[in-house]
């Protein structure tokens, strides 16, 4: 099974990978921009993520690029701080942290009339000013894409993970907590926690 060529989503070229979709279909024009007017608010309001999802789902925090806590959409240059269930890095003080590296939204007249892509990469913790670690399970070399889109009939929501390997830049136990989660994600249990949300965004 190979990865999808999405426009917007980086190219795989090692390690594991998930294509994780969900989509709701309608049967008139304006339901459908409807649907994706509310879908749109969702996905863009990181902040509220752990609401469409339940608990066990893990905790999204969206921060600027000073590391302050903001609520608003996101820009280029943000960060996402993520509680995982389970235990955190223990030099994060138990969060893992990723950057907004890419963000945009196209109109086009094929398939797919709308859609907005947001790239995130593991990062360090924007709040440390004296460490350049990647407080992450994954290396900086992996890409998790977030998706929307309306079609003529049809929304969507999909996550796309590229480049998934262990981040070994990291204390000795997060070095080891990072192989046990990056190992889980290898297997499929990281593609539960993102096929819940994908279909959290569509819940409404």
């Amino acid at each position: 099974m190979k990865p999808k060529e999405i426009f917007g989503v980086p190219v795989h070229k090692k390690g594991s990978f998930h294509d994780t979709e969900a989509k709701k279909d309608y049967a008139n024009p304006e339901e459908v921009h409807e649907g994706f007017n509310r879908l749109k608010e969702r996905f863009m309001l990181i902040n509220n993520w752990k609401s469409y999802c339940g608990e066990g789902f893990a905790d999204f925090k969206l921060f600027d690029s000073e590391g302050e806590m903001v609520d608003r959409y996101p820009l280029i240059g943000d960060y996402v701080r993520i509680d995982i269930p389970g235990p955190g890095t223990v030099e994060a003080k138990g969060y893992d942290w990723v950057e907004i590296t890419d963000l945009f939204e196209e109109r086009t007249h094929g398939i797919c009339l709308d859609f907005v892509m947001m790239t995130c990469r593991p990062s360090k913790n924007p709040q440390d000013k004296t460490s350049g670690h990647i407080l992450h399970f994954y290396s900086d070399e992996a890409t998790s894409t977030f998706g929307i889109f309306k079609g003529r009939d049809f929304i969507q929501a999909g996550i796309y993970g590229r480049n998934e390997t262990p981040n070994m830049d990291a204390e000795f136990i997060d070095k080891a907590r990072n192989l046990l989660i990056a190992a889980g994600g290898m297997i499929g249990i990281s593609k539960i926690q993102w096929k819940t949300l994908v279909n959290g965004f569509l819940d409404f």
